[in-house]
Protein backbone atom coordinates (compact mmCIF):
# COMPACT_ATOMS: atom_id res chain seq x y z
CA UNK A 1 0.00 0.00 0.00
CA UNK A 2 1.35 3.31 -0.72
CA UNK A 3 1.38 6.60 1.56
CA UNK A 4 -0.66 9.40 -0.47
CA UNK A 5 0.28 11.98 2.35
CA UNK A 6 4.02 11.29 0.58
CA UNK A 7 2.79 12.19 -2.61
CA UNK A 8 3.95 15.95 -3.76
CA UNK A 9 1.41 15.74 -6.86
CA UNK A 10 -1.41 14.53 -3.78
CA UNK A 11 0.01 17.78 -1.58
CA UNK A 12 -0.41 20.46 -3.93
CA UNK A 13 -3.80 19.01 -4.84
CA UNK A 14 -5.02 19.71 -1.85
CA UNK A 15 -3.45 23.03 -1.48
CA UNK A 16 -5.48 23.82 -5.02
CA UNK A 17 -8.08 22.78 -3.23
CA UNK A 18 -8.38 25.49 -0.96
CA UNK A 19 -7.56 28.21 -3.77
CA UNK A 20 -10.44 26.82 -5.72
CA UNK A 21 -12.72 27.21 -2.61
CA UNK A 22 -11.66 30.61 -1.95
CA UNK A 23 -12.33 31.44 -5.38
CA UNK A 24 -15.64 30.29 -6.03
CA UNK A 25 -16.91 31.78 -2.62
CA UNK A 26 -17.12 34.98 -5.29
CA UNK A 27 -19.27 33.37 -7.51
CA UNK A 28 -22.90 34.48 -7.36
CA UNK A 29 -25.24 32.48 -5.36
CA UNK A 30 -26.66 31.56 -8.23
CA UNK A 31 -24.24 29.06 -8.74
CA UNK A 32 -24.67 27.52 -5.72
CA UNK A 33 -26.12 24.59 -7.23
CA UNK A 34 -24.50 25.12 -10.63
CA UNK A 35 -21.05 25.76 -11.36
CA UNK A 36 -20.16 26.27 -7.41
CA UNK A 37 -21.29 22.76 -6.95
CA UNK A 38 -19.56 21.12 -9.71
CA UNK A 39 -16.45 23.07 -9.07
CA UNK A 40 -16.10 22.19 -5.50
CA UNK A 41 -16.91 18.68 -6.20
CA UNK A 42 -14.29 18.00 -9.10
CA UNK A 43 -11.60 20.09 -7.34
CA UNK A 44 -12.24 17.76 -3.85
CA UNK A 45 -11.92 14.86 -6.70
CA UNK A 46 -8.50 15.19 -7.69
CA UNK A 47 -6.80 14.46 -4.00
CA UNK A 48 -9.52 12.19 -3.26
CA UNK A 49 -8.47 9.79 -5.97
CA UNK A 50 -5.08 9.77 -5.83
CA UNK A 51 -5.43 9.00 -2.19
CA UNK A 52 -8.45 6.33 -3.05
CA UNK A 53 -5.88 4.79 -5.66
CA UNK A 54 -3.08 4.54 -3.17
CA UNK A 55 -4.67 2.36 -1.29
CA UNK A 56 -5.20 -0.35 -3.95
CA UNK A 57 -3.38 -3.65 -4.18
CA UNK A 58 -2.26 -2.87 -8.07
CA UNK A 59 -0.29 -0.90 -10.19
CA UNK A 60 -2.77 -0.70 -12.67
CA UNK A 61 -5.48 -0.02 -10.21
CA UNK A 62 -3.66 2.80 -9.57
CA UNK A 63 -3.18 4.12 -12.56
CA UNK A 64 -6.84 3.77 -13.12
CA UNK A 65 -7.44 6.09 -10.16
CA UNK A 66 -4.67 8.69 -11.60
CA UNK A 67 -6.77 8.58 -14.86
CA UNK A 68 -9.53 9.42 -12.87
CA UNK A 69 -7.85 12.52 -10.86
CA UNK A 70 -6.31 13.56 -14.37
CA UNK A 71 -9.78 13.57 -15.94
CA UNK A 72 -11.31 15.75 -12.56
CA UNK A 73 -8.25 18.38 -13.34
CA UNK A 74 -9.19 18.96 -16.72
CA UNK A 75 -12.87 19.26 -15.97
CA UNK A 76 -11.75 21.86 -13.23
CA UNK A 77 -10.01 23.62 -15.93
CA UNK A 78 -12.87 23.74 -18.18
CA UNK A 79 -15.11 24.62 -15.28
CA UNK A 80 -12.87 27.64 -14.58
CA UNK A 81 -12.88 29.10 -17.88
CA UNK A 82 -16.90 29.17 -18.40
CA UNK A 83 -16.81 31.44 -15.04
CA UNK A 84 -14.51 33.25 -16.79
CA UNK A 85 -16.24 33.22 -20.02
CA UNK A 86 -19.64 34.11 -18.24
CA UNK A 87 -17.51 36.89 -16.35
CA UNK A 88 -18.42 35.55 -12.88
CA UNK A 89 -14.59 36.21 -12.50
CA UNK A 90 -11.23 37.77 -14.47
CA UNK A 91 -9.66 34.83 -16.57
CA UNK A 92 -7.59 33.60 -13.72
CA UNK A 93 -4.05 32.45 -15.53
CA UNK A 94 -1.75 31.41 -12.58
CA UNK A 95 -4.75 29.38 -11.21
CA UNK A 96 -5.29 27.87 -14.85
CA UNK A 97 -1.18 27.54 -14.96
CA UNK A 98 -1.05 25.86 -12.17
CA UNK A 99 -3.74 23.49 -13.15
CA UNK A 100 -2.14 22.88 -15.99
CA UNK A 101 0.95 21.99 -14.26
CA UNK A 102 -0.70 19.76 -11.85
CA UNK A 103 -2.16 18.24 -15.10
CA UNK A 104 1.27 17.24 -16.64
CA UNK A 105 2.63 16.06 -12.94
CA UNK A 106 -0.23 13.47 -13.12
CA UNK A 107 0.25 12.62 -16.13
CA UNK A 108 3.75 11.92 -15.53
CA UNK A 109 2.98 9.51 -12.55
CA UNK A 110 0.70 7.47 -14.79
CA UNK A 111 3.43 6.96 -17.33
CA UNK A 112 5.96 6.10 -14.50
CA UNK A 113 3.14 3.88 -13.23
CA UNK A 114 2.07 2.41 -16.72
CA UNK A 115 6.23 1.50 -17.18
CA UNK A 116 6.09 -0.43 -13.60
CA UNK A 117 3.03 -2.35 -14.42
CA UNK A 118 5.20 -3.71 -18.03
CA UNK A 119 8.46 -4.44 -15.96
Amino acid sequence: MRNFRELDVWKDSVALVKKVYVLIDHLPETEKFGLKSQISRCVVSIPANIAEGCAKDSQKDFVRFLQISLGSAFELETHIIICSELSYLTYPQELIGEINVLQKRIKSLINYSKKVVNT
